[in-house]
């Protein structure tokens, strides 16, 4: 897919005028996009994000992550420094670096809409397992596996966890992640949204049957479009970048969109256009070609 450093005939353009439309912002996920395998920003990334900033386009990071994994970007940031975490449930200011990263916006998962979701899983798919992300802490239940490399502040069932008298009330929960050991992750992902319904928004970035769950109608894209709206940016002006199913709405809302290489098949459907694979740079082949015009 790759010739003379240029984004190949893979790339199908989108047949609206987004395609000629200047950009102004620039959308990209980390895990699977921008960062490499490795979780390292190659130099040509480093290089194409900095001169994207310097051409007056936005650079947002739009992630499934903490805000405390944010260090892998943070040396990285430009302008307003701006990142969107936990699939849209904060909006998270990194100027301050790691460890004192300001929360600009939260979008909460009501305690009450997390334990309709703990508890009818529970029943469509026993053997789930659950952890809690808030703001600062992360909470699981004591068979939760270790798939995240921190201590959890705490160890109990969900339904403790999330119970109005629970010590950690005093923080919003940004999402809850949902385990189950055997089942087949796009299975999975398809008997949590029929069964939790509109009472919150699941989805999953893991190659792993690890779901995410936030608040209704919170997702990358309902949180990028408050930004760029606060901002005077349409989405026809916004270039955005993704891999996994929790990118999908993103690619769908922003003008332009890039399915990366190594991207899941609902993405390859739900983006307009198509780069090589994360570690080969494809976030900055795209930005290289509409910074200097070859597309």
């Amino acid at each position: 897919m790759r010739d003379n450093e240029r984004v190949t005939s893979a790339i199908r353009e989108p047949e609206t005028p987004a395609a000629t439309t200047p950009p102004r912002l620039i959308a990209t996920d980390l895990d699977g996009t921008l960062l490499r395998d490795d979780k390292s920003v190659s130099p040509r990334t480093v290089a194409a994000l900095a001169a994207a900033e310097e051409a007056g386009i936005e650079v947002f990071f739009v992630t499934g992550r903490p805000a405390r994994w944010m260090d892998v970007v943070s040396d990285h940031v430009h302008g307003h420094g701006l990142a969107i975490c936990g699939n849209g449930a904060a909006v998270v200011d990194l100027h301050g670096g790691p460890g004192a990263h300001r929360f600009v916006k939260v979008r909460e998962l009501p305690r009450n809409n997390a334990l309709d979701a703990v508890g009818v899983l529970r029943d469509a798919a026993p053997g789930t397992v659950y952890a809690v992300e808030q703001t600062y802490g992360f909470y699981q239940e004591p068979t939760y596996p270790k798939l995240h490399m921190e201590v959890p502040d705490d160890l109990a069932p969900a339904e403790d966890l999330l119970a109005a008298d629970s010590p950690a009330t005093a923080e919003p929960v940004l999402k809850i992640l949902a385990y189950h050991p055997e089942m087949e992750p796009d299975a999975f992902l398809t008997l949590a949204r029929i069964a939790i319904g509109d009472g919150a928004t699941v989805t999953r970035s893991s190659p792993s049957a690890l779901l995410e769950i936030s608040g209704p109608g919170v997702s990358k894209a309902s949180t990028l479009a408050l930004c760029c709206a606060e901002r005077g940016i349409s989405h026809e002006e916004v270039v955005a970048f993704g891999d996994m199913p929790n990118d999908v709405e993103m690619l769908t809302w922003a003008g332009r969109s890039y399915a990366m290489g190594n991207a899941h098949p609902d993405v390859l459907a739900a983006a307009s256009g198509r780069t090589v694979a994360n570690n080969d740079d494809g976030v900055a082949v795209v930005i290289e070609q509409l910074l200097y015009g070859r597309m």
